[in-house]
């Protein structure tokens, strides 16, 4: 049935799905530097930052392990300026300048 063989799957249905103790200090650690980022590291720093604390990691991983783990990285958002619509209170417009543009190259 689908192509797949009994005992095959009799094999998949009694495995063991518990983790190991090296699984469950690498999903601690994930989630400590996750923290420690402020929650602004992503797969690609989270990697980096556990392939140097001694527990070789890749990205793809860590992508998937954040994953299971519900971790996702929020990044703070960049300062907005705003755009001057009013003349500057203390810089009076002596010139009174007027840029109205009727056709483009005319003087």
């Amino acid at each position: 049935m689908f192509g797949v063989h009994r005992s095959s799957y009799k094999y998949w249905a009694v495995r063991d799905n518990s983790l190991s103790v090296e699984q469950i200090k690498l999903r601690a650690e994930i989630k400590r530097f996750h923290a420690l980022s402020g929650g602004s590291a992503g797969a690609r720093s989270l990697a980096d930052m556990l392939t140097t604390a001694g527990y070789p990691l890749s990205r793809y991983r860590a992508g998937n392990l954040m994953t299971e783990l519900e971790l996702v990285s929020c990044q703070i958002p960049q300062h907005n300026y705003k755009k001057a619509n009013k003349e500057h209170v203390e810089i009076p417009n002596i010139l009174n300048r007027q840029f109205d543009v009727i056709e483009p190259n005319s003087y």
